[in-house]
């Protein structure tokens, strides 16, 4: 009988014993080391490494409780939907996820691949670093898991098995109050709001009541418009990268919804990586580089979809009405408006609510931080409330250079 027959929250010097028990990854007289590198808010991360070899392995285990707050507890099957929602992926974007060996049901832990070689792109684009292959590669990623896990592509039945397979209502639950609602009525009173902002926070944001009503709709749309196995939490945190190769991994939050959710979310994080280095760096044209990089970015993220979306539409298409003309057309109108008023929810949350980006958080100038998240805010309730105007990637510039010309 094995101490894994039963779930119990690993420590970083039990998960070496684990991983030589349930994988032949290792030697087995390999003296392993592990460290727990997690940062996130709901999992435990450790690497496993051979000194002697240079291997190294990821184990992920879910906890029972979010490590941001004891008090939330969120199911422990999520590390199922992940690692299963990581197989698919990989058959639909091969090389832009990673590997997974291994998940245990029992332990609700996955072995998988270690991104070596790569670096969390948030943490680089605090760095002010560029990457100037990710729009390519995560519009590949984006079009090619969402839009062929779609009606538009997949067989009916084959899709509401994944639908059912997918059914997610912890973590759903969370975007539905951190990223729809508490942001605009702090009703659980857990929003962090800037202190220089609350004036501005509590006129523009709780007071709008127009705001709200769409908001509302959005929150709507998320929990009822099942069309695409989306990712669920697609932000720069989710993305390990370099300048030649991007990995696109974290899908817990993975759901069949509106797959403007996905793509929303990396515009607006693309976006706080301008704010940082808008606000930071002090030579001009460094700045000028790495947020015209930011802004370009954001602009062929919208453009090299659609691109790549009538690509993969016309080789892919089975449904017979979606073949009708003008068919093509009308869905992706829909993707676009959900994705231009995604960008502004996950802006908004992740300036005020409960989960604030460290982008924004860590610009020392305070002066220059209330500035940054006023024009966070200004942009988002652009992209919420005309969200049908945002069509391509000049719509998006736009929009921002209206936004950063009022502060």
């Amino acid at each position: 009988m094995s101490k894994y027959d039963s779930y119990f929250l690993m420590k970083a010097e039990e998960v070496p014993d684990y991983v030589q028990e349930k994988l032949s990854y290792f030697d087995k007289d390999a003296r392993l080391e592990c460290k727990e590198i997690g940062d996130g808010n709901l999992n435990y991360v450790f690497r496993v490494k051979d000194p002697a070899s240079g291997k190294s392995i990821i184990v992920k285990q879910a906890g029972e409780a979010l490590r941001i707050s004891a008090e939330m507890h969120v199911s422990t099957d999520r590390g199922r939907i992940e690692a299963k929602i990581l197989g698919i992926q990989d058959s639909y974007a091969p090389g832009l996820v990673p590997k997974v060996y291994l998940y245990d049901g029992t332990m609700c832990a996955m072995a998988m691949e270690d991104m070596t070689g790569h670096t969390m792109m948030r943490t680089g684009l605090l760095k002010h670093e560029i990457y100037p292959r990710f729009a390519d590669h995560v519009t590949t990623f984006m079009v090619n898991s969402l839009l062929r896990t779609t009606d538009v592509v997949m067989g009916h039945k084959e899709k509401k098995e994944l639908v059912k397979s997918f059914i997610n209502p912890d973590l759903c639950e969370i975007s539905e109050d951190l990223v729809y609602s508490e942001p605009f009525i702090d009703y659980n009173h857990r929003n962090n709001v800037f202190p220089p902002n609350a004036e501005f926070v509590k006129k523009e944001l709780y007071e709008d009541q127009a705001l709200h009503l769409e908001a509302a709709k959005l929150k709507f749309e998320f929990m009822n418009n099942a069309q695409s196995l989306i990712h669920g939490d697609l932000h720069t945190g989710s993305v390990f990268i370099n300048k030649e190769h991007t990995y696109i991994f974290d899908p817990e939050f993975a759901f069949y919804g509106p797959m403007g959710y996905d793509i929303g979310n990396v515009i607006a994080n693309m976006f706080f990586a301008w704010c940082n280095g808008d606000a930071t760096i002090e030579d001009e044209k460094e700045k000028e580089e790495f947020c015209g990089w930011c802004l370009n970015t954001i602009s062929d993220i919208v453009d090299l979809f659609i691109e790549k979306y009538n690509k993969v539409f016309d080789e892919h298409v089975t449904e017979t009405m979606a073949k009708v003309p003008g068919f093509k057309e009308w869905y992706l109108e829909g993707i676009l408006s959900d994705t231009a008023g995604v960008a502004g929810l996950e802006s908004i949350r992740r300036t005020v609510g409960m989960a604030n980006v460290i982008d924004i958080t860590t610009i020392p100038d305070a002066e220059k931080r209330a500035r940054a998240e006023k024009i966070v805010i200004t942009l988002a309730k652009n992209y919420i409330m005309n969200r049908r105007s945002f069509r391509c990637g000049a719509d998006y510039l736009k929009a921002v250079k209206e936004a950063t010309g009022k502060f």
